[in-house]
């Protein structure tokens, strides 16, 4: 997913701003040259599938729950979407556990963290048949909307069918793809004139069973049903793009009011059954957010816990530098931090249409000054410096460093003189761009100081930061190298390489943002797709991957990772680290 799903950095794309799940068992193997002490480690996670029974609601209980009170949220930005069909940031997927729910779910443990995919709506994570082309679902019983009107597989269906229409245009799009591909508003402008997608589409057999038939094996169907947008909307109540307002609750609690960037009040949903989910409680009586506070003042509001703020939290705001010194320093905010990874990884990219020569590539990784950057975007604390291009929160992840890049994270300057000289491109021109903010100015002047005592010559290009990624997303931009970023949608490689390495998808816009284009590459993804083996599959993700980064598309700088307190007035507060951001299905006032 993009890094505008991340709302502490600034820009659209930024990492240190999507990520993935709870810290569920895994190898326990260190990013090594990263880790904050006492702090995250990366390590393979593994948010596997969950069984009928983990599917099956209630929720399980939680140490120390009360019911009643009011819990808090503080939040940098307003909501600017609220219909599920919209939903994509994380910050928003966050904020939609609340209110709605998908065919399946993340459930997570907020003692120890543990993350499983189960059914929500559905019974289970669905069944695949035609060797994964097919993938059927059954609902759960007494699924209610808001109004008390059942939920069925017809309004699954048109859940999805609206997801055609022209103006549902940032939800997720996978599904609609897989389904009718990927020019799918072509097929079908959605079911407002009347029309439904046919059976041999999207089947409803009977008023519990949805049937997706795919036009290719999609063995990760059941992450992808876990998507904000594959839900269930009552017909009656769409109001297409004012849905948007105020949207239709089918979770534990329903909007009350919202005064878009100032406010917004949740309160509990009575039709809503605990017995059908597995997911989500319903313990406080309501959620009331306040929008538009920025850092510092976000965090210091936090860590003061002063008033209602000490029933307070974020979503996914990371804590500024100052107060992250603050707040590691102090011992007494220990029981109340979060500090987990997220699914992105932060990368510059470099403009392989413009650097064509692979050693020029090469040597700007290795003369680029991670350590530096690092410590400039918050510290560890905020990103493990990265070695290659997946998460460590993806299925699949190795400790791998295809580039050599551990052994000096400050950069290796004569290594990459060396280089040049072998290319015959010494005193290489490279033009930098950057989003012109306080937090990318300083960054943007250590990266260039550091290529040039490489024996580079780089010319530094400040963007408006609000045009940013659309300036850089031009396949024809005038740059050299600029920094992006990638957060996995669900734990599996799918869902990174394809996106933003596959050099069919080069087009103004695309997230193959370093305009890399291999053939191999190419048919590689085209094989690795078609396994239907999910492990085998992650494991083949990561060595394309691998294979890819030796190429030097780009340079991996940070796995992000999000660090917060909250207030000390709430229990039950875990983190989602595949969405990357706070969970909130199981926070009570102590």
């Amino acid at each position: 997913m993009r890094l505008r799903k991340a709302a502490y950095v600034p820009a659209m794309l930024a990492i240190s701003a999507l990520a993935l799940t709870g810290c569920s068992s895994g190898s326990g193997s260190k990013s090594g040259d990263g880790g904050t002490k006492g702090g995250a480690k990366s390590e393979v996670q593994n948010f596997g599938l969950g069984t009928l029974a983990d599917s099956t609601g209630p929720a399980p209980e939680v140490k120390g729950a009360k019911t009643g009170g009011v819990a808090y949220g503080i939040e940098a930005a307003g909501f600017d979407h609220l219909d599920p069909g919209q939903i994509y940031v994380n910050e928003y997927q966050a904020l939609a556990q609340l209110y709605s729910r998908s065919l399946t779910g993340y459930k997570i443990d907020p003692a120890t963290g543990k993350t499983i995919l189960v059914g929500d709506l559905a019974t289970d994570t669905g069944k695949s048949s035609d060797e994964g082309k097919t993938w059927t679902w059954t609902l759960k019983d007494n699924l209610k909307f808001e109004d008390g009107s059942p939920i069925t597989s017809k309004d699954v269906k048109y859940g999805i069918e609206r997801l055609y229409a022209t103006y549902q245009d940032q939800g997720p799009t996978f599904i609609q793809e897989w389904l009718s591909g990927a020019d799918y508003r072509k097929t079908y402008e959605g079911p407002y004139d009347g029309k439904e997608l046919g059976d041999d589409v999207i089947g409803t057999p009977d008023a519990k069973t949805i049937v997706l038939h795919f036009k290719e094996s999609h063995n990760d169907a059941p992450y992808a049903a876990a998507m904000p947008n594959i839900t269930a909307i009552q017909k009656s109540k769409d109001t297409k793009e004012k849905y948007d307002v105020k949207p239709d609750s089918i979770g534990p609690y329903k909007i009350e009011s919202h005064e878009p960037d100032k406010s917004l009040k949740l309160v509990k949903n009575p039709n809503w059954d605990p017995k059908s989910d597995p997911i989500r409680h319903q313990f406080v009586d309501s959620w009331e957010f306040e929008l538009g506070i920025t850092n510092p003042a976000l965090t210091t509001r936090l860590m003061a816990g002063n008033g209602n703020d000490k029933n307070a939290l974020t979503l996914v705001q990371n804590a500024d530098a100052p107060n992250i010194a603050k707040i590691s320093a102090d011992a007494s905010y220990k029981d109340r931090l979060i500090n987990k990874f997220q699914p992105f990884v932060d990368t510059f990219d470099i403009n392989n249409t413009r650097v064509t020569d692979p050693k020029v590539r090469k040597a700007l990784a290795l003369a680029f000054p991670r350590a530096q950057v690092q410590k400039l975007l918050g510290g560890a604390a905020t990103g493990d410096m990265a070695t290659n291009l997946i998460s460590p929160t993806v299925s699949g992840w190795k400790d791998t460093d295809p580039l050599g890049l551990k052994a000096k994270p400050e950069g290796d300057p004569e290594a990459a003189k060396a280089l040049l000289k072998e290319a015959g491109k010494e005193g290489y021109p490279i033009v930098l761009a950057y989003a012109n903010t306080p937090r990318w100015q300083p960054i943007s002047a250590a990266v260039q100081e550091a290529l040039n005592s490489a024996g580079f010559k780089v010319e530094r290009k400040e963007l408006d930061p609000t045009t940013y990624y659309s300036v850089i997303g031009k396949k024809d931009n005038p740059y050299d190298l600029y920094r992006t970023g990638w957060g996995a949608d669900w734990p599996v490689g799918a869902t990174v390489i394809p996106p933003t390495l596959d050099g069919r998808k080069i087009a103004d816009g695309s997230p193959n943002y370093s305009h890399y284009n291999s053939d191999a590459t190419n048919a590689e993804i085209d094989r690795i797709l078609k396994i239907s083996d999910a492990k085998q599959a992650n494991e083949e993700w990561m060595k394309l991957a691998d294979k890819i980064l030796a190429d030097v598309p780009k340079i991996p700088t940070t796995y992000g990772k999000f660090y917060q307190v909250y207030g000390a007035g709430l229990g039950g507060v875990a983190y989602n680290e595949v969405i990357g951001a706070t969970d909130v299905n199981s926070v009570f006032v102590k």
